[in-house]
């Protein structure tokens, strides 16, 4: 599977993931995050190989995070629910989301990044 990097163009960390990943000879398809989401169950995929909370998915620095109440809303979420949410819009996804669908980073730290997707 190819890696695929969900990216919001405006987004300071996803340009440095991206250039990281360019200049480490990273091969990757761009998608962006806020025109072309994940689906539901893209996300499920990708929330499952993971290994993480699902609510670290959420972009909590985010304006529509913060405007939708979702730190008081979360925590009596279902999952279907936070995963219908988060395939709704691509802004409340951490991101950048990158992802073969067996490994999965999210956000930009460049030893998780070198850790996972190897580089030079």
């Amino acid at each position: 599977m190819a890696i695929k990097a969900y990216l919001y163009n405006k987004c300071d960390t996803c340009r440095k993931a991206k250039k990281w990943m360019s200049e480490e000879g990273i091969s990757f398809e761009e998608i962006p995050i806020v025109e072309a989401p994940p689906t539901k169950e893209e996300l499920r995929r990708i929330w499952q190989a993971s290994g993480l909370e699902l609510r670290k998915f959420f972009n909590v620095s985010g304006v529509q995070y913060k405007e939708l109440g979702l730190k008081d809303k979360l925590p009596t979420m279902s999952e279907e629910e936070m995963l219908d949410l988060l395939a709704s819009n691509g802004k409340l996804i951490k991101r950048p989301l990158i992802t073969d669908e067996k490994k999965v980073t999210l956000g930009f730290k460049p030893e998780e990044l070198e850790k996972t997707w190897g580089g030079k």
